[in-house]
């Protein structure tokens, strides 16, 4: 039963009922009895009767139509077994690698004082707890020009996301995507910090023009999407 949730395709809603059953290798999405399966032939089976459950509420929250742009946890759901895939958790850890080498977070505003203090604020302890929970040096620069991370830095990452399970390595991917930060993954994923706390984070430089110069609504409309996705993976990572 291929499905959709690969692309933006609506397809009309084919099935009454959607639950979870047991599978051999954790549990299913079932539609009908039925497990969906993606173009390549892969079950949707998820690790964990919660996380399956988080990706059955999605299926079941569907009326009419199938919109994949309202499903991110089954997108990251297809995205986490394709990381089992040849060649897959190699390309995940190189991005883990590559957020790490440009992280949001280290990237301190010039100016004005007021931000500079409250990205300090905000920011630097999770750099400091990032420093003491993974034993590496983050380096930490003014303006926009990039500035490299220590080599070691960035393998050490790498070597800990190289240690997660295909959906822990899909959803610290998905999340340093959403938040620009390797950093504020790894905060999400080992609770230090909640999915909105994350977010939060994630937006101090929006906010503080907001807060100078008010709100654009097409920007808002984002940043509500960007939201409802943060907490997903707030949700994903607790169900692991």
């Amino acid at each position: 039963m291929p499905l959709p949730g690969h692309s933006a395709e609506r397809i009309r809603r084919f099935y009454t009922k959607a639950d979870i059953a047991p599978a051999e290798s954790g549990f299913a999405v079932s539609l009908d009895g039925r497990a969906p399966r993606s173009p390549r032939g892969q079950s949707l089976v998820l690790p964990t009767e919660a996380l399956a459950r988080l990706v059955a509420e999605e299926w079941a929250a569907q009326v009419e139509d199938i919109l994949p742009a309202t499903m991110p946890a089954t997108r990251l759901a297809w995205t986490a077994l394709a990381t089992g895939e040849a060649g897959g958790r190699e390309s995940a850890v190189a991005r883990i690698g590559a957020f790490a080498g440009s992280d949001l977070i280290c990237y301190f505003a010039d100016y004005p004082a007021s931000l500079v203090k409250h990205q300090e604020a905000r920011w630097g302890p999770v750099i400091d707890w990032a420093e003491a929970t993974f034993g590496v040096g983050f380096a930490r620069a003014k303006g926009i020009v990039h500035r490299p991370q220590p080599p070691e830095t960035i393998a050490r990452l790498e070597a800990v996301a190289a240690e997660e399970s295909d959906f822990a390595l899909a959803g610290l991917v998905a999340a340093a995507a959403l938040f620009g930060s390797v950093l504020l993954a790894f905060a999400l994923a080992r609770g230090e910090l909640t999915a909105d706390a994350a977010f939060a984070l994630s937006r101090l430089d929006e906010t503080f023009q907001e807060e100078r110069w008010g709100v654009d609504a097409e920007a808002a409309a984002r940043a509500d999407s960007m939201a409802i996705e943060a907490v997903m993976l707030g949700r994903w990572f607790g169900a692991l």
